[in-house]
C-alpha cells in the first residue's frame, strides 16, 4: 500500500527496472479458466412438463446436490429468488426459473432429503424457503472455508484455492429479474454450481486433517434451520448518512421519507435505493422541502428522475 500524497513525489521510473525473481513466476499457480460448463449452458425451466423432466432426471442422480440462486439484489424489492441452479452427479445442471415454475415441489420432493451444497448459505436459503425447498443436510463451502483457515473466502477464491480453476465473476450484480435472461448470463449461473461437489470432498478433507468436521457439522446443521436476519424493529436507523441529522425534528423526517419510500419500492417491485438513495433522502430530511419545486432546488444529481416521479410523495 502507498501512503502519503502523491503531490510532491519527484516523477521516477524505478518501477521500470523492477523484476520478479525467476523462482517466484515459476512458483505462481498457473489457472485454468472455467469458461463452459461441461455439458453446455442448460435451457431454463420454465414449465411443469420441463420441471417433471427435471426432477425425474435430478432423482436418478447420486450424491450431493449444489444449489445455487441468483436474486434481482439493488434492482426489485426483497430478495426473491429468479433462476435456481441444481446439480446433480449423473443429472448434470439444471437452470429453474421459479417465476414461471412456482410450484416446486416435485424438485422439493426430490431433494429435500439430499445433501446441499451451498457457498454462502445464509445469502439464498431465505429465498429457497419461499419457493418451498427446505435442506435437512448441508455443506456450505464459504463457512467451510473460513474454518479451514482460508485467506479468501469468496466463491472464486475456494475454486481457485481447491481446484486451480479461474471463475468469472463479472455477471454476479445484473438484473436477473430480466427476461429473457442472456446466454452469458445463464452460462455464468451453471458454472456457480459446476465444481461445488468437488470443492466440497477436498475442503472435507482439510476440516477433517484439522479435527474441525465435528464442528463444522454443528454448524452446517443449525444452518438448515436458518429462516433469515432478525427483523429490525427501527430499519429506518440503518440509513446511510443518519449522523449528518442532529435533531429529532430532522431524524423525525428521516423515519417518514423512509416509510414513504419504503411503500413506493413495495408497490412497485423497485429497489428502495433506486427510488431514492440514502444520499437523497437524508439530504431532503436536512433541506426540510416544502413545496414540489424546493425538492430539486439545488440541482443536484443525486435528485434523480424517481426522486422527481414521486415528490408529492415527500412533502
Amino acid at each position: 500500500m502507498i501512503t502519503g500524497s502523491s503531490d510532491s513525489a519527484e516523477p521516477t521510473d524505478a518501477a521500470e527496472h523492477i523484476t520478479v525473481p525467476d523462482a517466484e513466476v515459476e512458483d505462481a499457480p498457473v489457472l485454468v479458466a472455467l469458461n463452459m460448463p461441461a455439458g453446455g449452458v442448460p435451457d431454463v425451466i420454465a414449465g411443469e412438463r420441463e420441471l417433471g423432466r427435471a426432477a425425474t432426471a435430478l432423482a436418478a442422480g447420486t450424491g450431493p446436490a449444489a444449489i445455487d440462486a441468483e436474486r434481482a439484489s439493488g434492482y426489485r424489492y426483497g430478495q426473491r429468488a429468479y433462476l435456481i441452479q441444481i446439480r446433480r452427479e449423473g443429472s448434470g445442471t439444471w437452470l429453474i426459473d421459479p417465476i414461471a415454475c412456482p410450484d416446486l415441489s416435485p424438485i422439493a420432493e426430490v431433494i429435500t432429503d439430499v445433501e446441499w451444497i451451498l457457498h454462502a448459505a445464509t445469502q439464498d436459503l431465505p429465498c429457497l424457503a419461499e419457493v418451498g425447498l427446505h435442506p435437512t443436510r448441508l455443506f456450505d463451502t464459504e463457512l467451510g472455508g473460513r474454518l479451514v483457515g482460508l485467506p479468501r473466502v469468496g466463491l472464486a477464491a475456494v475454486v481457485e484455492h481447491y481446484l486451480g480453476l479461474s471463475l468469472a465473476k463479472e455477471h454476479s450484480a445484473v438484473d436477473w429479474s430480466t427476461r429473457p435472461l442472456p446466454e452469458p448470463w445463464l452460462r455464468y449461473a451453471a458454472l456457480d454450481v459446476e465444481v461445488l461437489v468437488q470443492v466440497r470432498d477436498l475442503m472435507a478433507d482439510d476440516l477433517a486433517a484439522q479435527n474441525k468436521m465435528h464442528w463444522a457439522e454443528q454448524e452446517f446443521d443449525s444452518l438448515t434451520r436458518f429462516t433469515g436476519p432478525p427483523i429490525r424493529l427501527e430499519p429506518w436507523r440503518r440509513t446511510s448518512g443518519l449522523h449528518k441529522v442532529r435533531n429529532r425534528r430532522g431524524a423525525a423526517m428521516v423515519r417518514e421519507l423512509w416509510q414513504t419510500r419504503d411503500a413506493i419500492a413495495l408497490e412497485h417491485d423497485i429497489a428502495p435505493g433506486r427510488v431514492m438513495p440514502d444520499a437523497t433522502l437524508v439530504d431532503l430530511a436536512l433541506r426540510s422541502p416544502k413545496t414540489e419545486a424546493d425538492i430539486s432546488q439545488d440541482g443536484s444529481s443525486r435528485v434523480s428522475k424517481s426522486v422527481r416521479r414521486y415528490q408529492r410523495e415527500w412533502l
